[in-house]
Order: C-alpha cells, then sequence, then structure tokens
C-alpha cells in the first residue's frame, strides 16, 4: 500500500532543538510512524515532555541535553543515540534561529553567530552522523530545518536569512555527493505557530493581518512542518534529494515587514 512507504518502521532519528514547538512536533510525528527518535536541546525538561509523548506513542525515546554550539555535546548526542539504539536512519537540524535586526545595527559578532548557529553546526553534526548512519543502516535521509528568511528577501533579517540561505545551498551541494546512499533536503518553514512568532499570535491586529497577507488564510502549524518532515524521512520520498520544500501558506512576499530605519 503507498501508505506503507510513509512509515518508519524500527528506523532510529535524531532531532535537534526538540523541545518544544517544530523539533518536538516532529519528534512525535516519527514515533507515530514508528521510529525510536533520540532527542536534542539545551532545557532537560523540556526533553522529558518530548520523550514521554514519544513513548506515549508506542516507541523508544532518548532526551540527550544537548546545546548544539558545542561540539562535545554534538559528539555526545550522536554516540549516545548508537549506544542505546545501535543505528542511525535520520537526522533531522531544526535547531536554529536569529531575531531581527537592522543590517547598519548587525555587529560582526552577531552575523557571524547566525550563521555559526543556523548553517556551521548543522553541517558538523550532519558530518558526524553520516558515517554512521552509512555503517550502521546502509544509508538514510537528512531534512534541513530553514526558513522562508533564506529565499524571501525582506528587511531586518540579513543575518538570519543570510544563514538560512547558506542552508539551503549546503543542502543542495551536500545532495550532489552523497546520493545515491544518504538523501539530503530542506524544509524552508514559513511563518508557524510556536514561541518565534508569540508576538504575532498574541496581538489581535497582528495575527489578522499576517492571516489576510497569507494566500491560505492562517498561520502555519507545527504538524505542518511535521508532516513534510515525515515525507522526506520516510522511503516515500526515496527518489528526492537535494530539493527545497517551502511549507508556508502559499507566501510569495513578507506577511508582516519589521520597520527599520530609513537611510
Amino acid at each position: 500500500m503507498i501508505l506503507d512507504r510513509f512509515k518508519l518502521t524500527d528506523k532510529v532519528a535524531i532531532v535537534t532543538g526538540a523541545g518544544r514547538g517544530i523539533g518536538q512536533g516532529i519528534a512525535w510525528a516519527f514515533a507515530e510512524a514508528g521510529a525510536d527518535v533520540a532527542v536534542g536541546a539545551r532545557s532537560a525538561d523540556q526533553l522529558a515532555e518530548t520523550v514521554a509523548g514519544i513513548e506515549k506513542r508506542g516507541r523508544r525515546g532518548l532526551a540527550v541535553p544537548t546545546d548544539v554550539l558545542e561540539n562535545e555535546d554534538l559528539d555526545a548526542l550522536v554516540q549516545e543515540t548508537l549506544d542505546r539504539f545501535g543505528r542511525i536512519d535520520v537526522l533531522v537540524n531544526n535547531a536554529g534561529g536569529s531575531p531581527p535586526r537592522e543590517a547598519l545595527k548587525t555587529s560582526q559578532a552577531f552575523f557571524e553567530r547566525a550563521i555559526h548557529f543556523n548553517t556551521t553546526q548543522a553541517f558538523l553534526l550532519t558530518q558526524k552522523v553520516v558515517p554512521h548512519m552509512v555503517r550502521t543502516a546502509g544509508g538514510g535521509a537528512i531534512v534541513n530545518i530553514g526558513s522562508r528568511a533564506g529565499s524571501m528577501p525582506q528587511k531586518a533579517f540579513v543575518a538570519y536569512g543570510t544563514a538560512k540561505a547558506a542552508l539551503i545551498y549546503m543542502t543542495k551541494l551536500l545532495a550532489q555527493e552523497w546520493a545515491p546512499k544518504v538523501r539530503v533536503n530542506v524544509i524552508a518553514v514559513g511563518g508557524v505557530a510556536t514561541s518565534a512568532l508569540e508576538v504575532v499570535i498574541t496581538d489581535a491586529n497582528l495575527k489578522r493581518t499576517f492571516e489576510e497577507k497569507t494566500p491560505m488564510g492562517r498561520i502555519g502549524e507545527v504538524e505542518d512542518i511535521a508532516a513534510c518532515a515525515l515525507y522526506l524521512a520516510s522511503p516515500a520520498s526515496s527518489w528526492v534529494t537535494g530539493k527545497v520544500f517551502e511549507v508556508d501558506g502559499g507566501t510569495e512576499a513578507t506577511a508582516l515587514e519589521v520597520p527599520t530605519t530609513p537611510l
């Protein structure tokens, strides 16, 4: 049956930034599809909640407190996953982020941290995982969580947008190098109802404007992204690599513009 291709039965996945929001939603979706999931994030309490949700869905969860900016933590995440589950089939690089800031107020340190957090560390974790993925499972899938900020120009996002654009192109480059054993794809996420969009969700006027300027007429839900991630992680997408999936409610222009100072 075609639905069988969306299953992850007895596969093992690692999801970063999985303490809440999109990462947590992806971890739970993978568990529903049959995978055991190792989750990394900085908050042990949030990880415990994510693991409880994985186990509620009948699969094994592993919480590994992880600051993705620390390379030693990345090593521990990989090794503890192997020690517990014996294999790695899927990696989701979800951890990332950077607040908006005007270009002329963006310091070198702020710009470089955005690149480091959103792109460099995703590359390093992927680099650490892929040899084990091939050795233990014969291959696998990488799903990078990007942003429409990386492909849709908008004010005040020079650091974050550049970092996510780099993540998108990195995805394409790695896909070419590692095919056919390891597939690498990226989801360019639009405005989703998580803590990052709290200022919009909690303001009736901003929320109304956002919805009116989004063709699908609503803010995205975590499950919208999790469903795409499941497709990209599963055999359903076995002929897909190096691609960008824009899950954004049909947005082609920013729904809300951050005010900036005119020159």
